[in-house]
């Protein structure tokens, strides 16, 4: 696992160092879709103009999306892509959208596969129509099945794993774990990781993650229903804010960490609101999904040979790191 970690790390690395900042920024969610494409430019591509969608199952106001996005825009930038950005956090309407730019005969389609099953037909019907498919952020164990041609993203169980077994040298004996969006694969695994790293006990609670005011009484009940609990492991940026406004209402002395980062979480981790975080780096999903159909279009590159995926983290962000993630988060593209 260590070694799964260490080559994520690496590979991150390598890939960081050839990306390009995008300028503006995005909203996320709805199910319209949008063109973020723009013209080619001097020092740009001058390859063919080709169309990408890029369909997620991203919730209306879930920044960590944004970040996704502007990989993505930046990405599409540099190649001459037209980008098509949309979303929607039902499994059946984000697989609509992948039959709406198949109809729309795009080059290629990069999409999140946060619930498999959804996403079968759809995969098979784009690749019948010669359109290659590449998957990102949510369905690692599933992209091959589903006949994708690359994926890129984190091992949400490694990651699990590797999070357990920090909170074991921290010390925690109990862990809370919320689940912002019952039977997302992605947010399942992290979960189940956890249980296997972690030598403690470990619960799972269920909340609305488009809901905040019963994300925070939710979390607080449980709190105050169970004092033991002195870990509580969130799944995003969002959720984990919410969750240290719980702890205050519950007044416990548990300690907040999480997955997924945004620019109030990374000040949260400055100031010791928040423990630590992992970051699977949405912003190189977003770019390498869109780079990767452009370079197997214009000269038929695919990354792993079509059979291990890109690993985009887990690297862990605490107190003696963070200031070097800050200048970028501020900047918003970790």
């Amino acid at each position: 696992m260590h070694g799964h970690r260490r080559a994520a790390t690496l590979t991150a690395a390598v890939l960081v160092g050839t990306l390009f900042a995008a300028g503006c920024s995005s909203s996320s969610g709805g199910k319209k879709s949008e063109d973020d494409g723009g013209a080619a430019s001097a020092g740009h591509a001058t390859t063919p103009r080709m169309t990408v969608a890029m369909i997620t199952h991203a919730a209306p106001g879930d920044t960590f999306w944004d970040l996704v996005r502007k990989g993505a825009q930046a990405a599409a930038a540099k190649d001459n892509v037209k980008l098509v950005y949309s979303s929607d956090p039902s499994a059946g309407n984000q697989a609509n959208l992948v039959q709406n730019a198949i109809d729309q005969k795009v080059d290629g389609i990069a999409l999140t596969a946060a619930k498999p099953d959804a996403m079968k037909d759809v995969v098979a019907k784009a690749k019948s129509a010669g359109i290659p498919v590449v998957g990102f952020n949510s369905g690692v164990s599933d992209w091959k099945k589903l006949g994708m041609l690359e994926y890129f993203g984190q091992d949400e169980n490694v990651a699990g794993q590797a999070f357990g077994e920090r909170l074991n040298q921290l010390g925690a004996k109990h862990a809370l774990c919320v689940v912002q969006e019952q039977g997302q694969v992605a947010l399942e695994a992290r979960c189940a990781g956890l249980k296997k790293g972690f030598s403690g006990k470990t619960d799972i609670l269920y909340v609305n993650g488009t809901d905040m005011p019963s994300v925070k009484s939710t979390i607080t009940a449980k709190l105050k229903q169970d004092s033991s609990i002195d870990q509580v492991v969130t799944l995003g940026a969002p959720i984990a804010l919410t969750a240290v406004q719980s702890l205050s209402d519950a007044g416990t002395r548990a300690k907040v960490a999480t997955f997924d980062l945004s620019k109030d979480l990374v000040k949260a981790v400055q100031n010791g609101t928040i423990e630590f975080a992992v970051d699977q780096q949405p912003y190189l999903q977003g770019y390498l999904a869109v780079d990767s159909l452009w370079l197997y279009k214009t000269n038929g590159n695919f990354s792993g040979g079509g059979a291990a995926p890109v690993l985009t983290g887990p690297a862990f962000i605490t107190k003696d790191n963070v200031d070097a993630v800050a200048k970028f988060a501020a900047k918003g593209t970790r």
